[in-house]
């Protein structure tokens, strides 16, 4: 006869996409075998404790390091974009709404996408796992990644996983999942460096333009970092395109 205690579980939205099928929008019970954190058990079920913004146990505010007991309710709910749920958070102090992100590896075309739309993303190739969670959790970054388990390590705090694996798809999934339309700010961010850009008179850099662009264009742009110039040509055009292809019901202005 089974007579361990057992705790009902409820995941919401798409913090379900890391569930096995079967336990997916669903209130499910889960075997209290040894004494455990909440934190504990909702990674042990598969979700990045980065991906949870409010738990409720019993329907009261819980934080991670909450013991469950036996016949508790647990309700484990994503970001919320739309509503003011700091009366609810126990999990971390503020919801992170700055957009500033961190990328692995594999979301290298992601990294250029977010810059040219004017979002703070720092991305290396060989930024190991050690190290993109130092930078996360020490700059107050949000990680973006495609490796789940990356997301468990217990000093980052705010994370996401990126479902899709087209980059473009990826972008607008991004933007979605944080309501970002909104702080799009076109040719605010270098492409090369994640330098600021800022416009820069073209007698500071006639020396630096080649004949053909001295001759056709008037306005430039700089890097405050690594000095690269950008102007309105193939780059403009490239920029104009993809903002144009963005759903512009969720854009601002």
């Amino acid at each position: 006869m089974n007579t361990h205690p057992h705790a009902e579980f409820r995941f919401y939205e798409e913090l379900n996409d890391f569930l096995p099928r079967e336990k997916r929008k669903l209130t499910f019970d889960y075997p209290l075998l040894r004494r455990a954190s909440v934190k504990d058990i909702i990674e042990a079920l598969g979700v990045p404790h980065t991906e949870v913004e409010v738990i409720l146990a019993n329907g009261e505010s819980v934080d991670f390091g909450y013991i469950v007991g036996g016949g508790d309710r647990i309700s484990v709910y994503p970001m919320f974009e739309s509503l003011d749920i700091r009366p609810l958070l126990k999990l971390r102090e503020l919801p992170l709404r700055q957009p500033r992100f961190v990328l692995d590896c594999h979301l290298g075309r992601l990294a250029r996408y977010l810059r040219q739309l004017g979002f703070d993303t720092l991305y290396r190739n060989d930024y190991s796992d050690e190290g993109l969670a130092t930078i996360s959790a020490g700059e107050k970054r949000i990680l973006l990644t495609r490796d789940r388990n990356l997301l468990k390590r217990r000093i980052i705090d705010h994370g996401y996983f990126v479902r899709n694996q087209d980059p473009r798809r990826q972008l607008d999934e991004v933007l979605a999942r944080f309501d970002l339309y909104s702080d799009i700010e076109p040719f605010g961010r270098c492409t090369r460096c994640n330098g600021e850009v800022a416009a820069v008179d073209k007698t500071e850099i006639l020396d630096r333009l080649e004949a053909g662009t001295r001759q056709n264009f008037d306005e430039f742009w700089q890097c405050s970092s690594c000095g690269q110039i950008y102007w309105e040509g193939s780059h403009f055009e490239k920029m104009k395109s993809l903002t144009d292809t963005l759903d512009p019901s969720k854009r601002g202005g």
